[in-house]
């Protein structure tokens, strides 16, 4: 079966657009689906940004939120325009990332996107995140110990790492087949670059 990588962080508006409605797309498709959550942080600190380009640029953060609005109305999605942005994602990233074979994860990562784009929950606190577990039937307590010690601990770092060799400089991305489709309105167009089972790749372009 081919395989999309879904790279994705938690404080990005167009990532929660995206982490909506990837899960079926690729189902539809054929296609396994591989969460890769990863941080910003520091690929923002590596371009001279100390917050997201959306706060530096205010014309772009307006028009930014303006887009969530049509985004979310257009896919029937529930929203609230976070009171605090770009929240700290680590938490609940260094769960997504310790824990993404898990069969939870995709309702999880949805969990915790609606908590901070629709509820206004702020997902850095470990009882959001925890009742996000909870919700998709995943041992919160044994969960949350691990995400803060141990291996599945350094699972996020290396998430971060590997995004970096990768060449992402924002998020949401797709990687299919070696290439990388970024932003919300990809997603399709990635799947189709798996071929023609799945898609309408040009022969020409074929790997």
């Amino acid at each position: 079966m081919a395989t999309l990588e879904f790279w994705f962080e938690f404080a990005s508006p167009y990532s929660y657009v995206a982490a909506m409605r990837i899960g079926e797309l690729c189902a539809k498709s054929g296609v396994d689906l591989a969460w890769k959550p990863f941080s910003l942080g520091p690929i923002f600190r590596m371009q001279g940004w100390e917050t997201s380009h959306f706060n530096l640029n205010p014309l772009r953060g307006k028009y930014m939120w303006r887009d969530m609005q049509r985004l979310t109305t257009k896919f029937g999605l529930p929203w609230h325009q976070p009171t605090e942005f770009p929240r700290n994602t680590i938490l609940p990233l260094r769960v997504a990332a310790g824990n993404a074979d898990e069969k939870w994860i995709g309702d999880y990562v949805r969990a915790i996107y609606v908590a901070s784009f629709s509820e206004d929950a702020d997902i850095s606190q470990p009882e959001v995140v925890a009742e996000a577990l909870t919700s998709v039937g995943a041992d919160s307590t044994a969960v949350m110990v691990e995400a803060t010690d141990g291996a599945r601990r350094s699972a996020l770092r290396a998430n971060t790492e590997r995004a970096i060799e990768l060449g992402i400089f924002g998020a949401p991305n797709c990687l299919v087949n070696g290439e990388l489709f970024w932003g919300e309105e990809s997603l399709e167009d990635a799947i189709a670059w798996l071929g023609p089972s799945v898609g309408r790749q040009p022969p020409e372009l074929r790997r």
